[in-house]
């Protein structure tokens, strides 16, 4: 396959080569124990996430939902009032195969408070959660958030209570962050500017004293500056927290490495979501190229919100062919026939939803009412030409908007197709999963188990 050939028939033949992904055999197999959702922002990763958490549990698996992004829309859709770090079961579920569904949120300063007090001595965890610098720390430094997601997952499948967790990750390229986290935590705890506030601590006595001196000689005008910044005593502080966290640390990163090396293992399947849009698929290359490149295991691709139209035979440039000779009302009775066939035929085959609507996954609504609805009941918006004729009867004006509104679905198609076509070549042994767009968001269960059953 030349994945360079243009044209209809070059795409279709390039994205039908793609092996398909169906989800079922993946959820149901028992050695599957952490599925992961990476992906760009506003792509629907979070309700894909639910959605596969929903069918495998309906499916007979103990599940439990991680999700990182502090939006609230997982707990929205599952009903639920609120998530917090604590897993919340999920009512309204069918049990009959005896699954069970629970969804939390990741909290990460009480992620990072939990950690130290179960793997540090009391007198040292106190000593810890007190100081101001880890306070700072745990509430908002850099990578703690993915870094407190590595510590979260670890204790899940450490407590073994689950057949099953999936995790949602944050928007954008930092869906991956967490891979790195305990490689950047552990640099920021071992750089040269911690070691040196180190010394004096782990010294003790007259040799600590000498250390303090020299270290902090060297340091005394640059500790000056940020004092003048952020207030006295930041040094102290640092010192303080690093004496205490020392020990505790050996074990943050060597539960971070195992937790890493989890998700290398056949367990683990990532999934990236997409949407069919440039942006989109240009960060689920990315996605794609560094799981490979971390030997991630990759289970495929979750294209969402692809549109459709059962009137797929009737072209953008068909159609707007009919409209004119409609509005020009000129065309004779042949031209009006034309026209009036065409639309006849695209109203009785259906078309696919609002090519400009913004929706979630789900399925396509292909004959919504309002176009069911005679021309007296729409909208005087709804379906407008963009010219007319006053030569033009108001039935033909109303065919000749329905055609231009098919016409513009039919680009936006082939727009994506275009654009998962380029995805396709550059990977193409990437099996992918499309789900249709919904003509509304997805708020509940009813809607997380469409999509599941278009994903399974």
């Amino acid at each position: 396959m030349n994945p360079t050939k243009s044209g209809p028939t070059g795409q279709d033949a390039l994205v039908a080569d793609v092996p398909p992904l169906t989800l079922d055999p993946l959820l149901d197999k028992a050695e599957t124990r952490i599925v992961v959702c990476c992906g760009s922002g506003g792509v629907g990763k979070t309700t894909t996430a639910a959605a596969l958490g929903l069918r495998a549990a309906e499916r007979g698996r103990r599940v439990v939902v991680l999700t990182i992004d502090p939006a609230r829309r997982l707990a929205q859709s599952m009903g639920l009032a609120e998530l917090d770090n604590v897993p919340r079961r999920v009512p309204g579920i069918d049990g009959a195969a005896g699954g069970e569904l629970f969804a939390m949120m990741l909290d990460m300063k009480r992620t990072f408070d939990e950690t130290v007090e179960a793997h540090a001595e009391p007198a040292r965890a106190r000593a810890i959660l007190e100081n101001p610098f880890y306070q700072s720390l745990s509430a908002g430094f850099a990578g703690t958030q993915e870094y407190m997601a590595m510590e979260k997952l670890g204790q899940l499948v450490a407590r073994d209570e689950w057949d099953l967790i999936v995790v949602d990750t944050p928007p954008s390229r930092s869906a991956l962050d967490f891979l790195d986290a305990p490689q950047r935590l552990g640099s920021f705890l071992d750089g040269r500017f911690i070691r040196v506030l180190m010394g004096p601590a782990k010294a003790g006595g007259r040799a600590g004293r000498k250390v303090m001196d020299l270290g902090l000689a060297g340091l005394s005008r640059f500790t000056g500056a940020i004092d003048k910044v952020v207030g006295a005593g930041l040094v102290r502080d640092v010192q303080t927290f690093v004496a205490a966290l020392d020990t505790t640390f050996g074990g943050f990163r060597s539960r971070a490495d195992a937790t890493y090396q989890l998700l290398q293992a056949p367990g683990t399947a990532f999934l990236v979501v997409a949407a069919p849009e440039r942006d989109a698929l240009r960060e689920a290359a990315y996605f794609v190229e560094r799981l490979a490149a971390d030997r991630m295991p990759l289970a495929g691709l979750v294209l969402n919100r692809v549109h459709t139209s059962d009137a797929a035979g009737l072209s953008a440039e068909r159609a707007l062919a009919a409209a004119e000779l409609l509005e020009a009302g000129d065309g004779g009775t042949a031209g009006s026939e034309a026209g009036g066939r065409a639309a006849k035929n695209l109203g009785s085959d259906g078309m696919a939803d609002d090519p400009t609507g913004q929706t979630e996954t789900g399925p396509t609504n292909t004959s919504g009412p309002e176009l069911a609805q005679p021309p007296s009941r729409r909208s005087p918006e709804a379906h407008s030409p963009r010219r007319s004729s006053s030569t033009a009867p108001p039935a033909d004006a109303v065919a000749a908007g329905l055609l231009r509104v098919h016409a513009e679905h039919m680009r936006q198609l082939a727009r994506e197709s275009r654009t998962r076509a380029r995805f396709t070549a550059l990977h193409p042994e990437v099996p992918v999963a499309e789900v249709a767009a919904l003509p509304g968001d997805v708020h509940d269960l009813a809607g997380l188990r469409a999509i599941g059953d278009l994903l399974g």
